[in-house]
């Protein structure tokens, strides 16, 4: 997949392969993290990159002025080795003269690691895996000011590698990025490391051949399902997880549906449509999109109701799937589809 398409899943993976190959290297590394940030600075909390005695591995806190000063604490910090936090100010006339757009103060923590740790190393496989595997876990990183500790993987309210954590920071972890600070003055940032779930994609036609390659770069995971066996070839659907030729009759999944997963219908016709719209009434998905015309929408309902579904069951269908942003092109009804499953995994 092209770097421009790498979504945040792909970042957090190279991270990890990253600083576990440093470990296993025995080289010094300085994980440096923004804890917080205040005005048009470039990138947000939870933004991060590795430093080595070689500069800077991987990731990035912005770029420009903040990230160049940062790069020279750390390292300051591989010589000293004791983490430690730093204020960046770039004020209005500052920025001007560099020639910069963004501005800001940043707060960014610089926690060092010593090659070789094999706690550090454990919890770079345990992430890996948890990555490869979509198990659904977090990362909680120790942003207190003064002292920045390290990072912690958990899953579902239990630790499963790094440092120990209160138990009301465990108790915090939620879909949506946020800071825990307890009692003591100590402060978390916690963040989704995966997210579960698939997209099922029935119909194999041009809006799900431009849907794929879009979705699979905000970090879904896709699979297509389609009756036609030369519209379910793997090279039509770049970062697909699988391309399954069905009988829109008779779907069949190894799988369950659950919760977490997303259905997208947008096949050839009515008939396939009130196929893949039966089955996914059927399963417990949280969203079910399908494409079509008000006309269309009438008489697949109707068909539903007479099937057995109810008005409270069709109340479930998104139609017509995508966000109003006025599509015609199957490019431009893909972004307006992904931008509507984004919204949906920011709210649930």
């Amino acid at each position: 997949m092209p770097a421009e398409q790498k979504g945040r899943g792909n970042k957090m993976k190279q991270l990890f392969e990253t600083l576990l190959r440093a470990m296993d290297q025995g080289r010094d590394t300085v994980l440096v993290t923004i804890a917080a940030s205040s005005g048009s600075t470039p990138r947000g909390a939870g933004a991060r990159m590795l430093v080595t005695a070689s500069g800077r591995e991987c990731g990035t806190i912005g770029g420009g002025m903040v990230e160049y000063r940062a790069q020279q604490v750390a390292a300051e910090v591989l010589e000293t080795k004791s983490s430690r936090t730093e204020d960046f100010v770039l004020r209005k006339s500052e920025v001007q003269d560099l020639g910069m757009i963004c501005g800001g103060d940043v707060t960014v923590d610089f926690f060092y690691m010593a090659g070789g740790d094999g706690e550090t190393a454990a919890l770079c496989r345990a992430a890996l895996a948890a990555l490869d595997g979509q198990e659904r876990c977090w990362l909680v990183t120790d942003v207190t000011p003064g002292r920045p500790g390290g990072l912690t993987l958990c899953r579902a309210g239990e630790r499963l590698a790094g440092s120990p954590l209160p138990p009301e920071v465990l108790g915090a972890m939620g879909w949506r990025p946020c800071r825990v600070e307890t009692g003591d003055g100590s402060a978390f940032y916690i963040e989704t490391l995966t997210r579960p779930g698939r997209v099922y994609i029935f119909g194999g036609g041009h809006v799900a051949q431009a849907l794929v390659p879009v979705l699979r770069g905000v970090d879904f995971r896709c699979i297509v399902l389609e009756d036609r066996e030369e519209f379910c070839r793997p090279e039509l659907f770049p970062g697909a997880e699988e391309c399954r030729l069905v009988e829109m009759e008779d779907i069949r999944l190894a799988v369950p549906v659950t919760e977490e997963d997303m259905i997208c219908i947008i096949t050839r016709g009515h008939a396939c449509d009130f196929e893949a719209e039966a089955f996914a009434l059927g399963t417990a998905a949280g969203y079910i999109g399908v494409i079509g015309s008000r006309k269309k929408t009438e008489t697949i309902n109707a068909r539903l109701l007479e099937r057995g579904f109810t008005q409270k069951d069709l109340a479930r269908v998104t139609t017509p799937i995508g966000l109003d942003i006025r599509a015609e092109t199957p490019a431009e009804i893909a972004i307006s589809i992904a931008a509507q499953l984004i919204l949906h995994r920011a709210n649930r």
